[in-house]
């Protein structure tokens, strides 16, 4: 009930796929071919239609299976049922006796299901036991009980036939690479302690192999991404650290950051300390990030430097040598409450001193809460926009694309359907991509 009112507020519209458009060629299809018979047999039309619905699927192996599964749950389902109604005509008192023709038709589809078992089709069993019952159901109103049988075959093998032809037809598609595509990673998965499905992996290798170009967009530090995403190639720099730094994670070099103003950092270095406040200082020197602490490691701030701390893309320094030019963000590990007191304290000042802050679960913890101190510039748009026009001056036909989900779950099958969702914005067919123009 949940999922379903989930679809009804956020409905996930787009244009129709390949596998949806090539569902009702073949059903058209299927129907030229009754009306070329000169429309004889009036449920045949409906079998035929219906296979081909049943046996399409994404890909030609899978319509096939099912096509060889439909088709030999009819010849079964059909040979049975044929058989039953040759003994029906031979000893026409037992069609007079309606308790023992129905324990027979139970009987019939009893073999029927047994039959595609024995032959090693259990998946077409089910349907050989409809099969023989749509044949023998109409008794005695059957004068020809062979042709009954053989037209539900020829009919069934032809909406396969179609399925699988159809299927095995290519339609044209056209790659969007005049589209940088923003993908926030919040909605590929929880924290950075949560690793990716393989599925989502797999979407997005194949989507950067092909050359899209695909922006990952996180809240986190590079080494979020360098031990999710270790083995990829990626086609545009990322956006990390919530909109502060842009990162090449190819060369391993930022290509841009937005730190706190040193006057900034400064004032608020000195109001931590004198607010008795321990805090964690996240530095980028020399394209490595560098992060410090001050004050007494409290429970939490422990419990998170034990787990960042065995990251090899992250340098933890107990000394205070560092820059205040080189001061990306600053965070404090607290409770709740703790963060939105200190919050409601600093926030008048925040926004004279350039800055901005944030509070957010902390990942890897049950209880811990993070308070964030950017540059008030320090943003997510500031950062698509700047990336943007880096990557103009190579191109300057790119747009810029935000792809996402409403409302994520955050669970691996909205991350999936986000992962199916960039794959049509990339590569939609023909027929959609005409479409999409023709609406802009």
């Amino acid at each position: 009930m949940n999922r379903l009112n989930k679809l009804l507020r956020y409905p996930d519209w787009h244009l129709p796929g390949q596998r949806i458009l090539k569902t009702g060629a073949a059903v058209t299809l299927c129907l030229f071919f009754y009306m070329l018979r000169g429309y004889k047999g009036e449920a045949m039309p409906a079998e035929a239609a219906i296979t081909a619905i049943i046996c399409m699927q994404p890909h030609v192996h899978g319509t096939t299976e099912n096509g060889l599964n439909r088709l030999a749950g009819t010849v079964i389902g059909a040979v049975w049922g044929f058989l039953f109604l040759l003994l029906m005509m031979a000893f026409p008192a037992i069609g007079r006796m309606r308790l023992l023709l129905y324990l027979l038709m139970g009987v019939g589809t009893l073999i029927s299901l047994h039959s595609a078992v024995l032959i090693r089709m259990a998946d077409a069993s089910g349907l050989a036991a409809i099969v023989f019952i749509c044949v023998v159901i109409a008794y005695p109103d059957i004068e020809n009980p062979l042709d009954q049988a053989f037209h539900r075959i020829l009919w069934v093998l032809l909406g396969a036939g179609i399925a699988i032809g159809i299927n095995a037809i290519t339609l044209p598609r056209i790659k969007q690479r005049d589209k940088v595509f923003f993908v926030p990673a919040a909605s590929l998965t929880n924290d950075l302690f949560t690793q990716l499905s393989p599925s989502v992996l797999f979407y997005l290798d194949s989507l950067l192999q092909d050359g899209a170009k695909i922006c990952l967009m996180s809240r986190h530090a590079p080494a979020f991404h360098a031990t999710q995403f270790s083995q990829m190639k990626y086609t545009v720099p990322m956006i990390v650290m919530d909109g502060a730094a842009i990162f090449d994670a190819n060369e391993n070099v930022y290509i841009s950051t937005t730190g706190l103003n040193p006057g900034s950092c400064r004032w608020l270095i000195k109001r931590l300390e004198g607010l008795d406040v321990s805090f964690f200082i996240y530095t980028v020197h020399r394209d490595r990030n560098c992060i410090y602490h001050r004050g007494p490691m409290t429970e939490h701030e422990d419990k998170v430097y034990r787990q960042l701390k065995r990251s090899p893309y992250r340098y933890y320094l107990d000394d205070d040598h560092f820059s205040m030019n080189d001061v990306v963000y600053i965070k404090i590990v607290t409770t709740r409450e703790a963060a939105r007191h200190l919050q409601r304290e600093l926030e008048p000042s925040l926004e004279k001193m350039k800055l901005r802050s944030v509070i957010r679960p902390q990942a890897g913890t049950e209880d811990a809460y993070s308070l964030y101190f950017y540059a008030i510039n320090a943003t997510i748009p500031q950062a698509q926009a700047h990336l943007m026009r880096l990557l103009r001056q190579k191109d300057p036909a790119l747009v810029a694309r935000e792809i996402g989900v409403k409302n994520p779950g955050r669970s691996e099958h909205d991350a999936v359907r986000l992962m199916r969702k960039l794959r049509r914005e990339y590569e939609p067919g023909l027929i959609t991509a005409l479409l999409q123009k023709r609406k802009r």
